[in-house]
Parts: structure tokens; C-alpha cells; sequence
């Protein structure tokens, strides 16, 4: 390292310093925006999350007393679950969970699977061959998807 080299970094951070020094009172002007903008975000993604979380679908989730699901359907199920928070599009990840609640009431375990309404669609879609997905009361309008099951023989 020789005097020059030394010289020339003096140089660069007298630059910079003389930059920094310009730009410092923009800079102070323009971080109180910056702080509003991401309060003013913060609140918004906040209500969203509650409202999301407010207004939410259930479907009771019935399996047959037959129910013994492959390996192929729990995959296919679980990558079913995992489009409910793309269908719930603009809703944060926190408020378009997918969740699964389990009761017993008077002997009776149930199972529900609780969404986004606005992923209320996917949620109605039965995952497993034998299960029967029955919308809530509220959700006349949605009803769930059924395929016919292949006849013995039948190609």
C-alpha cells in the first residue's frame, strides 16, 4: 500500500461524506412518510386478518365407518388444504389458515374443517373417496362436489 492508494480513500469518503451530508435533510423529511406508509399498512393488514378471521366457513367433515385412507389420498388431500390460501387471494397467511376442529357432543366425535370464506369453494371439495363433506347451514349455495364411483367391470 503506497501514499497514493491512501490519498485516493481520503478522497472517495470525503465524496461520500459531502453526499451524506446534502442528502441529510431530505432524508429527515422523507423518513415521516416512510413511517406513516408502514403504519398505515400495519393497521390494514391487521384488519384484514380480523375480518378474515371473523367471517369464516366451516364444513363438517364425515368419513364412512369403512374409511381407511392410502398414502396417495393423505398427499392429495394435504395439497387440497394447501389451496385454500391461494383461493383466499389478498388475505395474509394468518387469516387464511386452514383449520381442523374436533368436538365431541354427546358421544359423537366430529370433524370440521374450518377456511377463509372466500376460499369456501376448496373447502367443499371432498378429499377422500370415502368421506362426505356437508356444508354448514349458513352455505345453502355451496354445495359439495360428487363423483360417481366406476361400476365393478366397467372400463
Amino acid at each position: 500500500m503506497n501514499i497514493d492508494d491512501l490519498l485516493g480513500t481520503e478522497a472517495v469518503l470525503a465524496a461520500v461524506g459531502s453526499w451524506a451530508r446534502a442528502a441529510a435533510p431530505y432524508a429527515s423529511a422523507a423518513s415521516p412518510v416512510v413511517v406513516a406508509v408502514w403504519l398505515w399498512w400495519a393497521v390494514h393488514r391487521a384488519r384484514l386478518i380480523r375480518t378474515s378471521l371473523a367471517d369464516r366457513a366451516t364444513v363438517e367433515v364425515v368419513p364412512t365407518s369403512t374409511f381407511d385412507p392410502s398414502e396417495g389420498e393423505v398427499g392429495r388431500w394435504a395439497r387440497q388444504l394447501g389451496r385454500i390460501h391461494h383461493a383466499a387471494h389478498g388475505i395474509p397467511t394468518r387469516g387464511s389458515a386452514a383449520r381442523l376442529r374436533y368436538s365431541a357432543k354427546d358421544g359423537k366425535m366430529r370433524c370440521y374443517l374450518e377456511g377463509p370464506a372466500a376460499a369456501a369453494a376448496v373447502l367443499v371439495m371432498p378429499g377422500f373417496a370415502e368421506v362426505e363433506v356437508r356444508a354448514s347451514r349458513a352455505q345453502k349455495d355451496i354445495q359439495p362436489v360428487r363423483f360417481p364411483t366406476p361400476r365393478e367391470g366397467a372400463k
